[in-house]
């Protein structure tokens, strides 16, 4: 059997997990307080304390390291690339030292995996970054030809999300006509056929859905007029987009439990921010089926807000005369890495090199 060691780096917490082929031994989170991160200057910086606590985690389960088959990893913020499962080497590690793509906690993946990966002579992997770019043409074109539409988006767990519909409908994946909605901190709304993501919105630039952190698409007039405002700085507005948009900048809080309760209190403001997002979320996969020209063999609602069951009927009573309803609730990060892994040691596919032929600019 495979031992494959997952590592999941987020912004507060490292997640680690093993597997043996595809079932799941034990899992951990590890929690980082906010006071330690603030010692590090940079995201970079972090790595070797990060890799010292999972080190002492897998020390506690008694982990005979020497067993593992491989390591695998989230990949980080790197260049726009094909899906599929990479073999790290040293131009994805430096892209995602640099942030390429932008700073994120996820960088550290590759770095810690590569790391731990070497000192026992094993692979290390990662899978479906979320730099995945399978953007059909036409939807990159905007209003301006300076600018165009990014695929920056949830692709680990869309991926895996997709895979799992078709297996549920009895297809292959490349067989398939999916809208797939990643509802969690960010919010990724998909459009999969014949196995690519060929549109989605650009969550990490706050494209999109009101989100619990992020402002999602704003009117652009309005948003100039605060840029030339005078009372903010580039910073600030960054700021205002992600990190203090969405359920914050409404709602002072980026916690769904947190607005449920308000809502049960009688809180209409609460509720109406919530239907706005619903209603969005909504909106979004509506328009999705127009890329599908309305042939759609299901939507899938995943990520950690899918655990709501009150979000998922709104949504529901909106889009369901598109298709049927398939919810995956949760990230289901840590086995979509875990299976990517294991698909490449049993020769069921082959990893990819991140070079040239399968990242572009």
């Amino acid at each position: 059997m495979n031992k494959i060691l997952v590592i999941n780096p987020g912004s507060t917490s490292t997640k680690v997990a093993l597997y043996l082929d595809q079932n799941m031994q034990f899992e951990h989170v590890i929690r980082h307080d906010a006071r330690e991160l603030a010692k590090f200057d940079c995201i970079y910086d972090q790595y070797r304390w990060r890799k010292t606590m999972i080190l002492e985690e897998l020390k506690a389960e008694k982990l005979d390291m020497k067993t593992l088959s491989a390591v695998v990893a989230r990949g980080g913020a790197v260049r726009p690339m094909k899906s599929g499962t990479y073999r790290i080497n040293n131009q994805f590690k430096e892209d995602c030292r640099s942030g390429y793509s932008g700073q994120h906690a996820s960088n550290l993946g590759a770095i810690l995996a590569d790391e731990i990966a070497v000192e026992l002579g094993i692979d290390a992997f990662v899978v479906d970054p979320p730099t995945v770019d399978e953007m059909q043409e036409v939807a990159r074109i905007t209003g301006l030809p300076n600018m165009h539409r990014k695929s920056r988006f949830h692709a680990l767990n869309q991926k895996a999300s997709a895979r799992k519909a078709a297996n549920t409908l009895g297809m292959e994946y490349e067989e398939t006509r999916l809208i797939v909605a990643h509802l969690g901190g960010g919010i990724s709304v998909g459009v999969h056929l014949g196995g690519r993501v060929v549109d989605v919105n650009d969550c990490y630039d706050s494209e999109g859905p009101i989100m619990p952190e992020r402002a999602g698409t704003l009117p652009v007039g309005q948003v100039v007029e605060m840029c030339f405002s005078g009372q903010y700085d580039r910073k600030q507005i960054e700021r205002k987009l992600v990190g203090q948009g969405g359920l914050v900048a409404h709602l002072g809080t980026n916690s769904l439990e947190e607005v449920m309760r308000r809502i049960e209190a009688g809180d209409r403001k609460a509720e109406l921010v919530y239907e706005a997002m619903a209603y969005q979320c909504a909106k979004h996969i509506a328009a999705s089926a127009a890329v599908l020209k309305g042939r759609t063999d299901v939507i899938v609602i995943t990520g950690g807000m899918a655990y709501d069951n009150r979000l998922i009927s709104l949504i529901r009573e909106r889009v369901e005369w598109i298709a049927p309803l398939l919810i995956f609730p949760g990230d289901n990060e840590m086995e979509a890495m875990a299976y990517g892994a294991y698909r490449v040691l049993i020769g069921e596919e082959e990893a990819k090199n991140y070079d040239e032929h399968n990242y572009f600019d």
